[in-house]
């Protein structure tokens, strides 16, 4: 819509990449803001309430009635503020609003799954979560593949691309994009813990989409150079302005929670722009928390199938935190000063080629 005003009535102002950003995330924030009141009066009394489990910290049986599924707020308020703003005949915008909307909905039938059909159910089994998540990055994997996205992979501290992919680009951005929601979604256990570390992280993903989108900044950095990713920064910054209006209402005590409706559709987002940023193995060090969390299960669960002993008192590591007495907010304010830290050294890389 503002790009059309641009086109029809020459408004030179809507041209701009950072303008239309801008605009899209006002829009995103203002709407989520005034529909979260809404949305949680709703989901109470439609008792769509968080289940909490048994093996929970017992401090966890307190949030019981909290409202779930605010993922769905978000995701529309970020939806409809880049239909107005961005370009829609633009690849990587299109690939960046299937790639949210599909994880929502994989996270959304999960949330009803658990909540509505069932309250004892643990959602979809892990195999047909896995087997969505892999179906609906695969779809988005064709599009970059279809749109021309270049397949050389590039890593940290080295100019040049280390090696083109080709096809096998595919499978690998498949693995980035289900590695990154589902580390999204492992962080999701205590109130503002997922959506802080996402802003940063999407602060910093947005700074390189927008550097591979100029071919004069990349090239003075030395950075990979992508035709037209630019526009991928205005859906960044709507995805950026709706979670922080979500975060209003999930600081802690938390008012509602985003469900997998949004730590999915975070998750799957997330890779998806480091995928076409070229920033997939600094995504490691841009999604820190997240790889953190992520590690913690793993030699959890290894360790308890090999040696019947665990690491960690609880996993994810943020339980673990709980059961040795840490305090919610202190958890929480330490993981996010983690994320600021890491994303800064992310960002640092950028003049170290």
């Amino acid at each position: 819509m503002f790009y059309s005003l641009y086109n029809l009535f020459d408004i030179n102002i809507f041209q701009y990449i950072t303008v239309r950003a801008g605009i899209a995330f006002a829009i995103s924030f203002f709407i989520a803001l005034f529909l979260m009141p809404y949305f949680i009066k709703w989901a109470k009394k439609q008792k769509s309430s968080q289940p909490i489990y048994e093996l929970a910290p017992k401090t966890h049986q307190q949030k019981v009635g909290t409202p779930t599924m605010g993922g769905i707020v978000f995701v529309f308020s970020t939806v409809i503020a880049t239909l107005l703003t961005a370009k829609l005949n633009n690849i990587y915008v299109v690939g960046g609003l299937v790639v949210i909307i599909l994880f929502a909905l994989i996270g959304l039938q999960d949330d009803i799954s658990k909540i509505i059909k069932n309250k004892n159910s643990g959602g979809l089994s892990a195999r047909a979560k896995m087997a969505l998540q892999i179906v609906a990055s695969l779809f988005v994997g064709g599009l970059l593949i279809l749109g021309g996205h270049d397949t050389m992979l590039y890593v940290p501290f080295y100019k040049n691309p280390l090696v083109d992919m080709q096809y096998f680009a595919l499978l690998f951005w498949i693995v980035v994009i289900v590695a990154s929601t589902n580390a999204v979604n492992l962080t999701d256990g205590l109130d503002g813990l997922a959506v802080v570390p996402s802003i940063i992280a999407f602060f910093t993903l947005g700074a390189l989409v927008y550097i591979a989108g100029n071919i004069v900044i990349s090239q003075y950095l030395l950075l990979p150079s992508i035709k037209n990713c630019g526009e991928l920064t205005i859906i960044i910054s709507a995805f950026v302005g709706s979670m922080i209006a979500f975060l209003w209402y999930n600081a802690h005590p938390a008012e509602v929670f985003m469900g997998d409706t949004g730590s999915l559709s975070i998750g799957g987002f997330m890779g998806y722009t480091a995928i076409v940023s070229k920033s997939e193995v600094l995504l490691l060090l841009i999604g820190f928390v997240f790889v953190m969390e992520t590690i913690s299960v793993i030699l959890q669960v290894g360790s308890f199938k090999l040696r019947q002993k665990r690491v960690f008192l609880m996993a994810p590591i943020h339980h673990h935190f709980e059961q040795l007495g840490w305090k919610e907010n202190k958890i929480i304010v330490r993981f996010w000063i983690i994320a600021f830290m890491t994303n800064l050294l992310a960002l640092l890389t950028l003049k170290v080629r």
